[in-house]
């Protein structure tokens, strides 16, 4: 069977994979030989604990790894960008953040995307495809493997879907590799240590709430008003910021969980000081925290930033009208690796 038309392992989960063992006649401690192996990004050569003739009948039918890297590139600061190329098509970026309190892993849930954020590259390539539960772990297993980590000693203990796309557009695959990340069968991350970023799809933001998984939402607001919001967020003509208030409130009311509003700084468009006024307006009511970015240069966008004044001035501003509010650490910018500028440059 051609490559191209060979499923991948890792698009189950460990109860599906152990239905797979004992559909081949073998027994269902075998998939955990198997997982383990997975997790470790090894291909069926190195499965030295398992008959060959097992390893033969799964080669004919499944493929073991669902990214390949094709290139790295390492910041600065050490923030590490993966271009990778994904076994079924297409490519995406990862990002390996280092920090003092935790690494994190910044995973992409789609090829390309569709929303054109007018801040964002990933669309700039346009919309290819969603990605699969295991190409969106494989990006997990490999970033973790060329750091060193394993699964016992991982490289990073938080990860984002914050990369390529709109993990809510992708709400089935998206939500299958949650439960394979979760599962103490497998990497076994906490909640709380997973966040999911997205450009406000209520509907789907209320169907995660009700999975009560108890990661953590971020929005993506960018604005306080429907008019400057719609200016850079298309979406924003399907979605008010009503709407999406509402969605945050039954998040946090069916989760627990404070919600994170991600806030991009755009000269001459949502950091005034009318805006800080409607921001602690809107938000004083929700279990909530602001996180204020800056703006990354992309070429071929036409928006530009604050400087570091004007930011925080305006962080004080939120402060001082009793918001939660910090400015995010910019990581990866000399790369085309930080917030905003993830596009599969490769392409």
């Amino acid at each position: 069977m051609e490559k191209k038309n060979k499923k991948l392992l890792l698009d189950l989960n460990f109860k599906q994979l152990q239905g797979l063992c004992l559909s081949l006649g073998q027994q269902k401690f075998r998939a955990e030989q198997i997982y383990s192996w997975l997790l470790l990004g090894a291909d069926y050569e190195a499965m030295s604990n398992l008959p060959k003739s097992f390893l033969q009948q799964l080669e004919q039918s499944y493929l073991t790894q669902s990214v390949f890297l094709k290139t790295h590139q390492i910041a600065k600061d050490g923030t590490t960008k993966y271009l990778f190329e994904l076994k079924c098509g297409g490519t995406v970026e990862s990002v390996f953040l280092p920090n003092k309190y935790g690494n994190t892993v910044c995973i992409s849930s789609q090829v390309g995307c569709k929303f054109d954020c007018k801040f964002c590259a990933s669309a700039l390539n346009g919309f290819s495809r969603n990605c699969s539960n295991g190409e969106i772990l494989g990006q997990v297993i490999a970033v973790n493997r060329h750091k060193g980590g394993n699964v016992d000693k991982r490289a990073f203990c938080n990860i984002v879907l914050m990369g390529s796309g709109e993990p809510l557009d992708n709400y089935d695959n998206v939500l299958n590799f949650l439960h394979s990340i979760l599962d103490s069968k497998g990497l076994n991350f906490s909640n709380r240590n997973i966040s999911l970023s997205t450009c406000g799809l209520v509907d789907k933001i209320k169907k995660l709430a009700d999975q009560n998984l108890g990661i953590t939402l971020s929005i993506s607001l960018h604005a306080t008003t429907d008019e400057s919001r719609q200016v850079i967020m298309p979406v924003a003509k399907a979605y008010s910021i009503k709407d999406i208030l509402e969605a945050a409130k039954y998040y946090f009311d069916k989760t627990g969980r404070r919600v994170a509003f991600e806030y991009i700084m755009i000269k001459d468009l949502n950091t005034s000081h009318h805006d800080a006024v409607r921001l602690s307006q809107m938000t004083k009511q929700l279990s909530c925290h602001v996180n204020l970015i800056n703006l990354n240069s992309v070429n071929e966008r036409n928006l530009k930033g604050v400087d570091s004044e004007h930011a925080k001035r305006f962080c004080q501003k939120l402060l001082d009208l009793g918001v939660s509010a910090t400015i995010r650490r910019t990581q990866g910018q000399d790369i085309d690796g930080a917030c905003g500028q993830l596009r599969n440059k490769f392409v």
